[in-house]
């Protein structure tokens, strides 16, 4: 009798420690997802901006066409992007676009003064900078999540419930470097 009753209580603790590993890998989930959102509404707020910002560059600079086909076709490529790794390809090479856009504006001494100019660029650098935060808090969900499907004994129940890491949102090594602007 004795046995049986230890037997119920390991199989009680066992299937509660399943139950606990289980919720705190969907709550991560949850987070991590809350947190690609998150990025994707930034996102959205820049590409949404660009169609202004490139508008009002035009009427200033219309011989630098060239720069504006760059940042136009970086905009639908980005808009584009599936995964967490194409969308940090495609984001940081319009980052790499709206950049030269802003150097070729210093050119322009009445479009740095034009309202419309600043307060765009205002935005444009607001929303830059929420993404950056974005990508944090992402990145941040991502490898919590993934140190927990990753520690034992939680990889043998994540691996039974085919729960998979996510990838980090990173930015490529030739992103990082200084844009050069040739005038």
């Amino acid at each position: 009798m004795t046995a049986v009753i230890v037997l119920i209580v390991i199989l009680a603790v066992l299937g509660l420690w399943l139950v606990g590993v289980y919720n705190g890998l969907i709550k991560l989930r949850n987070r991590v997802d809350e947190a690609w959102s998150d990025i994707s509404v930034q996102l959205k707020r820049r590409h949404d901006l660009i169609p202004n910002l490139i508008s009002t560059v035009k009427g200033y600079a219309k011989h630098e066409r060239q720069l504006f086909e760059k940042v136009t076709e970086a905009r639908t490529r980005a808009m584009g992007a599936q995964t967490p790794k194409e969308q940090a390809e495609t984001e940081n090479m319009l980052s790499g676009a709206l950049k030269s856009l802003f150097a070729v504006a210093e050119n322009y001494p009445d479009l740095k003064a034009n309202q419309n100019f600043l307060e765009l660029q205002r935005e444009l650098t607001d929303t830059e900078d929420k993404i950056q935060a974005s990508r944090r808090f992402y990145n941040g969900n991502v490898r919590d999540f993934n140190t927990k499907i990753q520690v034992f004994p939680n990889n043998l129940v994540a691996g039974m419930l085919k729960f998979k890491e996510y990838e980090f949102f990173e930015i490529e090594e030739k992103e990082k470097e200084n844009i050069k602007v040739e005038f």
